[in-house]
């Protein structure tokens, strides 16, 4: 398969106090284009932590990090930058969109950032928006929107860029179950439609079912959540 994500024995602490938290201790997790991963986990099992990891947000990892083949703790500060801005999009369980914005200037705003001419940009950001079902509230500011519309503005930003991995960190932790349906069906045809590899922490395992393949965190490894993790 072509993997775009390669994560080997990935582990991080934290000391509290006298004491040393382990929360990642030696995570081995490979995702391909085209494939949509769950992570599920209670909170405080480690993954936003991970996602932290793997999106290049903090340092103070140990193990290795490739995306694209390239391996993260070889990249000064710049190319890190660059790779995150290029290859990855983020789509958190608050929307973070920018108040003083129109939705499709919050999507052409990354786009811009990298440089994109302004018109192809915003007939990027239009089609995206359009494809989520947001056609007819372009010109609209977050808050104009509904919570489900704020989070699929959220995707089409996240995917403006054509990242070829996506993370999400509770894409739909607080939305009501049938916008988190709605919102969580658009996101799943928008990250298959780019073919990009994607991973997605949630408490939701109804939802998780509906990806390619569900693993759980706990006491900071991963498993196939298909069988019981075992104490460690």
């Amino acid at each position: 398969m072509n993997d775009v994500l390669v994560v080997r024995d990935l582990t991080r602490s934290f000391t509290q106090g006298t004491e040393t938290v382990h929360v990642l201790r030696g995570v081995d997790l490979d995702v391909a284009a085209g494939e949509i991963v769950a992570l599920l986990g209670p909170s405080g099992s480690g993954k936003s932590t991970l996602l932290q990891a793997v999106g290049l947000l903090e340092g103070g990892f140990g193990g290795s990090i490739r995306i694209l083949g390239e391996e993260a703790a070889r990249l000064d500060n710049d190319a890190r930058t660059r790779l995150r801005r290029d290859r990855i999009g983020f789509v958190y369980q608050f929307h973070h969109l920018l108040p003083d914005f129109s939705a499709l200037e919050n999507v052409v705003l990354p786009q811009l950032i990298r440089d994109t001419p302004p018109a192809e940009a915003e007939q990027r950001a239009a089609a995206l928006l359009g494809a989520l079902g947001l056609q007819h509230r372009l010109g609209h500011r977050p808050a104009k929107l509904s919570g489900g519309e704020q989070q699929r503005v959220a995707v089409a930003r996240a995917l403006a860029n054509r990242p070829a991995l996506v993370l999400a960190d509770e894409p739909t932790g607080n939305l009501d179950e049938a916008t988190a349906d709605m919102v969580f069906d658009a996101f799943l045809a928008a990250v298959r439609e780019q073919n990009a590899a994607a991973l997605v922490a949630t408490h939701n395992e109804r939802l998780a079912t509906r990806m390619d393949r569900v693993l759980r965190l706990h006491e900071g490894r991963l498993h196939d959540a298909a069988a019981p993790a075992k104490a460690v």
